[in-house]
């Protein structure tokens, strides 16, 4: 449902539309100092208007604490956290509310809750909802402060100069992906449990939760399939478990080896694009052409960077809190 996590758990609400949108964590160590500044790096790196190629759509993200924070800091019990929606523009849905859009939710929304969903914006299906997973990972990566969790986009429109894919979607007129990387350094031996929480089940869980991620690979992933198993293994070279070669990327038999962990993801082209396309009108029962209008990412994939950094602390958070090596005050 809306919640992930066993003993850090993560409970997301809200619509891009209404009124605000938050995040509920339950099983927050108590004692961690935060402040509104703690939020500002992660929230502005994920803020729509601030870079080239994203939706002019700017909220102020101002954390107003609701539950579970006292004197600066967590005291144990449920933290919310709450993200206003100040600048919505709902009325740019209204002409499309009779036509689903291809490649979002609208359709699926329409049937699975009986034409009671919030279509202005996507509602709860909406990329807006990120804000708050990018808040739970601002906590997660406090209690992590000895790792390093960092996302870089390799590429974009197919292209490695983000500057050329950017540029290959204005020329069309269209809207593009791209690729992003995370590394995490720093993991200890033996986070991940056998068989269904391995550490590659768990953050794959967790990433697909992010609107718009396609596809996930580990290591060396997809290549591995044309690689021979001596190339492939990773020599173990001391006591710690440091290997000669990562293809494994940091994860052995679901559980992290103690090298660096390293992923990538898949982000799809931006659904609402500006180019004429057709779907279904449910109102007049035919097939129409369209073009989406309203604010939108020319690429999704400029802005999901501190979202991944995000969810990878989240699900990071959680295993070391089950594998005891986290303190439960701090």
């Amino acid at each position: 449902m809306n919640s992930f996590g066993r003993i850090f758990r993560t409970t997301i609400f809200g619509e891009s539309h209404g009124p605000m949108v938050g995040i509920t964590i339950d099983g927050c160590p108590a004692g961690l100092e935060l402040s509104e500044d703690d939020f500002t790096p992660d929230l502005e790196r994920r803020k729509g208007g601030m870079q080239k190629g994203t939706t002019p759509r700017k909220e102020d993200d101002k954390p107003i604490f609701i539950t579970g924070y006292f004197n600066g800091k967590t005291t144990g019990a449920p933290l919310t956290i709450l993200f206003e929606n100040k600048n919505t523009r709902s009325g740019d849905y209204d002409k499309i509310k009779s036509i689903p859009r291809p490649g979002h939710a609208d359709f699926v929304a329409h049937k699975k809750f009986g034409e009671h969903e919030d279509y202005r914006g996507g509602g709860h299906f909406s990329g807006r909802l990120t804000v708050c997973l990018v808040a739970a990972g601002v906590i997660a990566k406090k209690l992590l402060h000895s790792l390093s969790i960092e996302s870089t986009i390799t590429e974009i429109g197919g292209e490695k100069d983000v500057e050329a894919g950017l540029q290959k979607a204005i020329d069309a007129k269209d809207s593009v992906g791209g690729i992003i990387e995370c590394i995490v350094k720093g993991l200890p031996v033996g986070l991940g449990e056998p068989f269904f929480d391995s550490v590659e089940s768990v953050i794959s869980h967790a990433v697909f939760s992010i609107p718009a991620i396609k596809g996930i690979e580990f290591g060396a992933g997809f290549k591995g399939a044309r690689m021979f198993g001596s190339h492939h293994n990773d020599s173990i070279i001391d006591a710690s478990g440091r290997t000669s070669t990562n293809h494994a990327g940091g994860i052995v038999g679901g559980i992290t080896n103690g090298n660096d962990l390293i992923f990538r993801v898949v982000v799809k082209p931006t659904s609402s694009t500006p180019k004429e396309q057709e779907s279904w009108n449910w109102e007049t029962e035919q097939v129409e052409k369209f073009s989406v209008k309203g604010r939108h990412d020319l690429c999704i994939a400029l802005r999901v960077p501190p979202v991944l950094e995000a969810v990878t602390a989240i699900v990071l958070a959680d295993l070391i809190l089950l594998e005891q090596k986290m303190k439960r005050v701090i």
